[in-house]
């Protein structure tokens, strides 16, 4: 039985004179532990939706598989909150590197092991995919229009796979890493060639966001948020085209500008959000 990802709730709303009593859609929060190898690896705060890809997305960005072969077998456990994973060469974890560990839905450092493994991970992106300003605008109105979870509840985050004409995969969580892991895991379970592809993201482009863009192996990633410094720090060393607040019909690109082309007039694009 699939868990539910959004449920309702009796709340009281202010409508500025008045409180009424209303339903409201709530965006659904559970702990997903992986067992791996048969101990205890990591419990993670999530969205119950596209866990599959969740659980593959994770354990490449740790360094713990490189592709979708090296999992032995793959079992999730959607009532009582458990994934199995099982993997083909059980010595390839280094106990150095990992612990148990909680990781939370929090925007701010979730993860215990941050930049620990990313030195093995993350990679420099090389791609010669270019991208224009109306082609950004136009993804990022895409990947808002094609959210429902976020439009009921406006408590997730979303990450979409993108080609420069459209959409290619979007996902939803409530933590922005745990979108990025979905979108990965998708990429791995499914071979995904990344050389044409870019990533739209809802939040702030933190190292941690950057990181996961040069370990999925793509070059460019949109956001309508703002970047931090460490992130460009990074997007510049790894060769990533970061474009933050994307509203309206403006945006500010912080690094590798030579992906942007601007090629004439800039029309407007009716319906982005402010």
């Amino acid at each position: 039985m699939l868990k539910e990802i959004i449920t309702s709730q009796n709340i009281v709303r202010f409508n500025g004179q008045n409180f009424v009593e209303e339903e409201d859609d709530i965006a659904v929060e559970s702990a997903l532990t992986i067992i791996l190898n048969g101990n205890e690896f990591a419990t993670m705060v999530c969205t119950p939706s596209d866990l599959q890809e969740l659980v593959v997305g994770f354990l490449a960005s740790e360094g713990v598989i490189r592709t979708y072969q090296n999992i032995k077998s793959l079992h999730i456990d959607e009532d009582r909150g458990f994934a199995y994973v099982d993997l083909i060469n059980k010595h390839s974890i280094q106990k150095d590197f990992h612990s148990k560990r909680f990781i939370g839905s929090c925007c701010g450092k979730g993860r215990q092991f941050y930049f620990h493994n990313d030195v093995k991970t993350a990679k420099t992106v090389m791609t010669k995919l270019m991208i224009t300003p109306e082609q950004c605008r136009k993804l990022m109105k895409k990947m808002q229009e094609s959210s429902s979870h976020f439009q009921q509840t406006g408590g997730v985050h979303n990450a979409a796979l993108c080609t420069r004409d459209g959409i290619v995969i979007s996902r939803t969580d409530i933590g922005r890493h745990n979108a990025l892991d979905k979108l990965f895991g998708y990429c791995i379970i499914h071979r995904i060639s990344l050389k044409d592809k870019i990533i739209a993201f809802s939040g702030r482009i933190s190292s941690e966001v950057l990181l996961k863009a040069a370990k999925i192996g793509v070059g460019i990633i949109l956001s309508k948020s703002a970047p931090t410094n460490l992130a460009l720090n990074l997007a510049e060393e790894l060769g990533i085209t970061a474009v933050g607040f994307i509203r309206g019909t403006s945006f500010n690109v912080y690094s590798h500008q030579e992906r942007i082309q601007v090629i004439g007039s800039l029309p407007p694009i009716i319906g982005l959000e402010d």
